[in-house]
């Protein structure tokens, strides 16, 4: 057994370590500056309880993205220099952010032991490799990311740190390799436990849903399937879930081997950036002419999900509330009833209307599965997203890319239960249209404007506030524009109290309400590396259902139009168009 001294290492603060609404997140070159990772570790460590830290167990993995494998070594090193007892790490350091959730909240070491915590290396859908992206954040004991209260003090021992900690003596861990290593320090045995990276997820999936009632559709002659990993970690279960378990076609898996720089693309699950897939599926500049019913796409750590049909795309605000209203028939995990949903400020109202109908308790949470945590915790949600294409429920306290795959599947079986002997397919397609003709629609749309000069987004921001103090001004200058958009009935920036803990978030958006139902919502984003990316959310409510087949676009043009003169997004950015429209 190796032994280990622990080394004190001087350090001074650096600035800009303020994790985001998902940990901090900044380029590889920025990660790799000396003492840089190490000062962060070292901050989370001392904003954590002791008994969350000396003789804990501690998950550490993420998406394999570039810097990874060093980073988990230098973790290792850290923890056990700060009195850990154990570390868990998925093999070859690969875990989903929602399989990490899972293993925390479920998974239960050869010695009886559960994980008191984990960090996890991601910057979700940001692209990765030498030149792009890194991040680390941290998770609870109840499986979810660290409150802010946590986040709050991690950035403050970043501005005061001196020393950080680490293992002198320990030799780096083969993750490629399932198997424990002990390790003797000052404090004891210390463990590496290097685990299979699915087994644990993968059982928690066969309790939520009916793997058997799913499998008998992706294996009727009558129905295709399709799913783009995108060269992230997701790759490490879709062969296991949808192949081995589900009876899918190898060939219906596209870029599902987890790269380190997700193939040199962009790891984000939307119609800009999954290109392959959105061809595939008979969309796009190029669409194949035969496509399959079914497709999704996942991102760098698969916590969030695209969902297409043949030729068609359901909004991620539209895909949460067509699971929330079908979940009790069709997902057992759900059979006894939904305690209540909740969406972030910034999606559409779509799963309102839902909860209203169903007689649902209903929330309208910030930015953050945080605040979804919260509530799950104390019992009042079961089914939760947000329009980022993430979309989730109580078994775990992460989005969670591949359940709403599953969830979309459930649905599908279920509708076609009667169908798969030679009658007419129920297709995502009718599934969505029905869901309008019932809810009605709620046209939505997502402008991103990436890597915008922070100061100028902070100008634009300041210019929408100070519109807000006159209401009457504000509908004129609309009725200069479009005469043909209805008044703003109110205007604010959203302000969020826990229901649960009572703390209260603020600055989370700036909203205008108008007197139909539409919305148009300002946000700055928390999940760039670099820059600011200010995020316009555009929604038009439509109960009509001779009215909801029209073109979102079309639909959304005049108050696409209000929107960016109203703020002025040109003058402010120097930007004619957004980067990506959602």
């Amino acid at each position: 057994m190796a032994s280990f001294t622990v080394n004190r290492v001087e350090t001074s603060p650096i600035e800009g370590q303020k994790p985001g609404t998902s940990g901090l997140r900044k380029k590889v070159k920025v990660f790799t500056q000396p003492h840089y990772l190490h000062n962060f570790v070292q901050s989370t460590f001392n904003a954590l309880s002791t008994e969350n830290v000396k003789g804990s167990t501690l998950v550490v993995s993420g998406d394999g993205r570039y810097y990874s494998k060093d980073a988990i070594q230098i973790i290792i090193k850290m923890a056990a220099a700060n009195g850990v007892r154990r570390v868990w790490v998925g093999q070859n350091g690969l875990l989903s952010t929602p399989a990490v959730s899972a293993v925390v909240r479920e998974r239960v070491g050869a010695d009886g032991a559960k994980a008191n915590g984990a960090f996890i290396l991601t910057a979700s859908h940001n692209p990765g490799g030498p030149n792009e992206d890194f991040g680390i954040k941290y998770n609870m004991g109840n499986g979810g990311p660290a409150p802010e209260g946590i986040t709050d003090k991690i950035f403050e021992n970043t501005k005061t740190i001196k020393e950080y900690f680490i293992a002198e003596g320990l030799p780096d861990v083969d993750i490629s390799a399932i198997g424990i290593s002990n390790f003797s320090g000052p404090d004891g045995q210390f463990d590496v436990d290097v685990f299979d990276s699915s087994s644990d997820y993968v059982k928690l999936m066969k309790s939520i849903f009916d793997f058997q009632s799913i499998k008998k559709l992706i294996t009727s002659p009558q129905f295709s399937f399709c799913y783009d990993a995108l060269h992230g970690v997701a790759g490490a279960y879709a062969n296991r879930i949808f192949v081995e378990e589900l009876g899918a076609k190898e060939s219906s898996l596209l870029n599902c081997v987890p790269k380190e720089d997700f193939g040199g693309g962009h790891p984000d699950p939307n119609l800009t950036y999954a290109k392959e897939l959105v061809a595939r599926m008979g969309l796009g500049k190029n669409p194949d002419s035969n496509p399959p019913e079914f497709g999704a796409a996942a991102d760098g750590d698969a916590d969030r999900n695209m969902i297409l049909g043949k030729r068609f795309f359901v909004t991620p605000s539209d895909s949460v509330a067509i699971i929330a209203a079908n979940a009790v028939q069709s997902i057992p995990y759900f059979s006894s009833g939904l305690k209540g949903v909740a969406r972030s400020m910034p999606t559409s109202a779509a799963l309102d209307v839902v909860a209203k109908s169903l007689n649902l308790k209903f929330f309208e949470v910030p930015t953050g599965w945080k605040f979804f945590g919260n509530l799950m915790d104390a019992g009042l949600c079961s089914v939760c997203g947000e329009e980022s294409f993430g979309t989730g429920s109580d078994h775990i306290r992460e989005k969670d890319g591949i359940w709403a795959v599953l969830a979309w599947l459930s649905i599908l079986a279920h509708k076609n239960k009667d169908n798969l002997n030679g009658g007419n397919l129920v297709t995502v397609e009718d599934i969505v249209k029905q869901h309008w003709a019932t809810f009605g629609r709620h046209y939505y749309t997502r402008y991103d404007y990436e890597n915008v000069d922070a100061g100028a987004a902070k100008e634009l921001m300041a210019h929408l506030v100070k519109l807000q103090s006159s209401i009457s001004d504000v509908n004129e200058i609309i009725k200069g524009i479009r005469p043909d958009v209805a008044n703003v009935a109110s205007a604010d920036e959203f302000e969020y109290k826990d229901p649960v803990d009572g703390s209260i978030s603020k600055h989370q958006g700036i909203r205008y309400l108008f007197e139909d139902g539409s919305r148009l919502v300002f946000r700055l984003s928390g999940t760039g590396s670099e820059g600011a990316t200010i995020r316009l959310y555009i929604e038009q409510y439509e109960k009509d259902s001779s009215k909801t087949g029209r073109d979102s676009q079309e639909a959304l043009a005049p108050l696409v139009e209000v929107a960016l003169k109203l703020s002025k997004m040109q003058e402010f950015t120097g930007r004619s168009a957004p980067t990506v429209i959602t």
